[in-house]
């Protein structure tokens, strides 16, 4: 299951059930579990723990040395990815910092497509889709079931929530609440993500109910602290406009606005 050209150290973990195709190179403290496809070309760098059936494309560099220059080798730094993961090609992934824990993680059933970049210490969930061309900087956390649209760039530090979505080329330097959809540069709000929300199971009354929170949130005027206490009140009847106003309160950059 291991082309004859690739390379891969003697340290390295290698499940029997791992593929690795032509001229790959996998690297010292580096382990990968069943089922995962390596394509040709790509260097895995430890210390990296790779789950099971994931799938990563031709020319990704994954795990290498984080973009700081404040790391030296000295410091903590892995990267977690789970599984059934796909990650396509000329991805790069990079480990973490001292700064932001030592990891980098990425979660289960992400399907991240080609030259999407993500920075050290980045924590990404589960069931999230990265369009090509994606950036995302150091320290950024992603919730479940996110769609970042072609082009989009994500500002470090920032948190992008559950089941919200950008819009093409949108640049995110704020975080983003659950549920809703944003573009632009630099991004704002632009409605919430219905159609995202009906495919994934909400039913008409939560949604209704989450379109009652966005117009609290950004068209009645209120200030923020008066949105939270309306938001309170109505997270009294459902537990999704709870998660919006717990992650809105717990905000240290702000939300795009």
């Amino acid at each position: 299951m291991i082309d004859q050209t690739a390379i891969v150290h003697s340290n390295a973990d290698i499940h029997k059930n791992v593929s690795i195709g032509p001229y790959s190179v996998i690297g010292e403290n580096v382990s990968i579990d069943s089922g995962t496809v390596i394509g040709s070309h790509v260097v895995i760098t430890g210390p990296t723990t790779i789950g099971p059936n994931n799938k990563i494309f031709h020319f990704s560099s994954i795990g290498e040395d984080p973009q700081d220059k404040k790391f030296n080798e000295d410091q903590n730094s892995y990267l977690e990815i789970g599984a059934n993961n796909t990650i396509r090609e000329y991805v790069s992934i990079n480990r973490g910092t001292s700064d932001g824990g030592g990891k980098t993680i990425i979660g289960n059933n992400n399907w991240i497509m080609a030259y999407v970049h993500i920075a050290h210490d980045c924590i990404i969930g589960n069931n999230s889709t990265f369009a090509n061309n994606t950036t995302l900087a150091g320290h950024v956390a992603i919730q479940d079931f996110v769609t970042l649209g072609g082009f989009t760039g994500v500002h470090q530090f920032c948190r992008v929530g559950s089941y919200s979505f950008s819009a093409i080329s949108s640049v995110i330097v704020k975080d983003v609440p659950p549920y809703i959809l944003v573009s632009g540069n630099t991004a704002k709000p632009s409605g919430l993500n219905r159609e995202g929300l009906k495919r994934n199971g909400f039913d008409a009354d939560t949604i209704n109910l989450l379109k009652k929170a966005y117009r609290i949130i950004y068209r009645e005027g209120l200030t923020l602290t008066e949105a939270l206490n309306e938001l309170m009140e109505l997270s009294v009847d459902s537990k999704s406009v709870n998660v919006m106003h717990s992650f809105i309160s717990s905000s240290e950059r702000g939300i795009v606005r």
